[in-house]
């Protein structure tokens, strides 16, 4: 069973961000279902941020309040937390962890301790030894469990790794975002036996198949380059390739996607993947929980259709810090 901070997790991970990350937040009573769903699929470790939303609902308000319900659950989750991100006026340094972690903290109002804690991006401004020195405080008091890293490149997985344990790594991975793989962070974590939390493994929602027209597109995602009309109409090719694909095997889009970053695992040089499908619905939590078997022959064929074809529009939009 794969470990997280020397605990057990299932081998697919639960993103927070959609419940609280948009125009009309998920209401709670819909958001513990899907919460208590996950748990039941195994889906126990648990990714959300302190930006997540607004300064009175976001992850840490909701797990608050569903820990307040369920208080027996907290034991079951392995919880992974971003901070010290410009968003929140944070950063890198030993003020910034402070300010976030103790926002984090508070805010959780102690029904759940932070397994793991992750700034959003690298601080290009503050040494990583302030960061982790500042980190290891709250590891040292008991209030945090271990450390990871977030969108960063391969030489700050490697210049990390000499000041302190790193419990994981997350990057973006999916069919339609690759570049861990031939970039050197995959290999930097295999070298180094971190795994690799895969976040948006379903290309926030393109790859599911849901998006047939830019009007489909939810508003905060309308402006980003791989969704804007001019580019969105060229990357439904790859969705429409991998629907083919997933009505062939008889499982939905959504099911290869994920599973196809998993499976990567078993090729030489690249460590242990943990996707974080993010759900706010029962039914696509029970959907996105279901591991579909992908042969060798089908991995060729997705990797020769990955060869022949250009994912247009970058990822973020400009200002965002990406490989830090």
């Amino acid at each position: 069973m794969p470990q997280i901070a020397g605990k057990d997790i299932g081998p697919i991970g639960f993103g927070l961000m959609g419940f609280t990350w948009r125009e009309t937040p998920i209401p709670y009573p819909q958001a513990f279902e899907t919460l208590k769903a996950a748990l039941a699929q195994g889906m126990n470790f648990w990714n959300g941020g302190e930006f997540y939303g607004t300064p009175d609902n976001n992850s840490m308000t909701l797990l608050a309040a569903y820990f307040e319900k369920y208080p027996e659950d907290a034991d079951k989750v392995v919880l992974s937390m971003k901070g010290a991100s410009p968003i929140n006026g944070h950063d890198g340094s030993a003020k910034g962890i402070k300010a976030s972690m103790d926002n984090i903290l508070a805010q959780l109002q102690g029904r759940k301790k932070v397994d793991v804690f992750e700034c959003a991006r690298r601080d290009p401004n503050v040494p990583q030894e302030e960061t982790f020195k500042a980190l290891q405080e709250y590891i040292d008091a008991g209030l945090l469990g271990a450390i990871s890293l977030s969108e960063v490149r391969a030489d700050t997985i490697r210049e990390a790794v000499k000041l302190t344990k790193i419990a994981f790594v997350e990057v973006e991975l999916s069919l339609f975002n690759t570049d861990i793989l031939t970039n050197g962070v995959v290999a930097a974590c295999a070298e180094h036996d971190i795994p690799v939390v895969a976040y948006s493994p379903i290309g926030h929602g393109m790859l599911s198949g849901r998006f047939k027209t830019p009007a489909d597109i939810p508003p905060l995602l309308a402006h980003w380059p791989r969704f804007t009309p001019e580019n969105f109409q060229h990357n439904l090719t790859l969705v429409n390739f991998v629907s083919d694909l997933a009505s062939r095997k008889g499982c939905t889009p959504a099911q290869l996607a994920i599973s196809w970053t998993r499976v990567l695992s078993r090729r030489p040089g690249i460590p242990l993947i943990i996707p974080i499908p993010g759900s706010t619905t029962v039914a696509r939590v029970q959907e996105n929980s279901v591991s579909v078997e992908i042969t060798d022959a089908e991995l060729a064929e997705i990797d020769e259709i990955l060869a022949k074809f250009e994912v247009k529009g970058q990822r973020y939009p400009d200002g965002i810090p990406i490989d830090t």
